[in-house]
């Protein structure tokens, strides 16, 4: 296994700045073609760790942990676009053959942002329960700029957290107890939790809240696999007495994703978010399926309800 920094003067080929410091850290395995694996909110790129051993006799796996993320000191600057642009700037540096791109949940909207701005940089896409917008989903409104005030009230009170309040908030497992099913996991994520910056945390969260995809996902040339789920979800709604079925959710991922052109939809019925996680045996058939024949596998969007 390497350890590659992505040096701020590889950022210089897209974006013609330099920037201290760099945006993520790469740990890198395998062999054969590129595949770029970029994980969520406050998580590590060990988030990736059984897909690594599944995919590594196979694919060259260049693993992504975000700046500010699980022990990954913080940077200066938007951490996604940050994130976007030096790894477009990667891709060209390390002479990448439209690498794989893998995103989950937050990886997911980078992914998705760096494609639709580089298409011609890229190779298949895998999405992993990411949304375009995922303000619509929380919020219920149309647009990014409906979306802000509510965005602003969030980020007023990150901002007021102490670091004590921040762990706090960690350990009591508010954000993530309907996100995997076994307790190790949950343990897994609160320790990346604890681990990162909170200032990041919270930045990252309202740049993700404000940016709507949508409209660049035509964008996108990429064939895409697009991975949802829903039980976790019904059970953080339940004790609130907010029903929610797996139509709605497949409806939801329907409307967001119209524009994207060349795309397959699988959703299920067992995991929850981190699918990685709790279903490895569904999702490494479904990404391995799609693997096979990215071309074949969109013919078919597979919105069924």
């Amino acid at each position: 296994m390497r350890l590659i920094t992505a040096c701020a003067a590889s950022v210089v080929l897209v974006v013609g700045v330099c920037a201290e410091p760099t945006a993520f850290r790469v740990q890198v395995s395998g062999k054969g073609p590129a595949m770029i694996l970029i994980p969520g909110m406050s998580s590590s790129g060990d988030t990736w760790k059984s897909t690594v051993a599944h995919y590594q006799d196979r694919y060259t796996c260049h693993v992504v942990t975000l700046a500010g993320f699980a022990g990954v000191p913080p940077a200066q600057g938007p951490p996604l676009a940050s994130a976007r642009d030096q790894l477009a700037a990667y891709i060209q540096a390390q002479h990448l053959d439209k690498p794989i791109l893998v995103g989950h949940s937050l990886g997911a909207a980078i992914a998705m942002d760096l494609a639709a701005r580089h298409p011609a940089l890229v190779g298949p896409l895998v999405i992993v329960d990411g949304l375009p917008f995922l303000a619509a989903a929380w919020f219920r409104v149309d647009s990014a700029e409906a979306a802000k005030p509510m965005i602003d009230a969030m980020r007023a009170y990150q901002a007021a957290q102490t670091r004590e309040q921040y762990e706090a908030y960690v350990r009591s497992h508010a954000s993530t107890k309907f996100m995997v099913t076994s307790t190790a996991d949950l343990d897994l994520l609160t320790e990346w939790g604890l681990r990162s910056d909170p200032k990041t945390v919270a930045d990252a969260m309202a740049e993700l809240l404000g940016t709507d995809l949508r409209p660049a996902l035509a964008s996108i040339a990429s064939p895409t696999l697009l991975l949802g789920t829903w039980i976790g979800l019904r059970d953080q709604l339940a004790p609130m007495q907010i029903p929610l079925t797996k139509d709605a959710v497949v409806e939801t991922f329907t409307r967001q994703y119209a524009s994207l052109p060349r795309l397959h939809f699988a959703i299920s019925d067992r995991a929850r978010h981190f699918v990685m996680f709790d279903d490895p045996a569904w999702f490494f058939d479904q990404v391995d399926a799609f693997l096979s024949d990215p071309q074949g596998a969109t013919a078919v969007r597979g919105f069924t309800r």
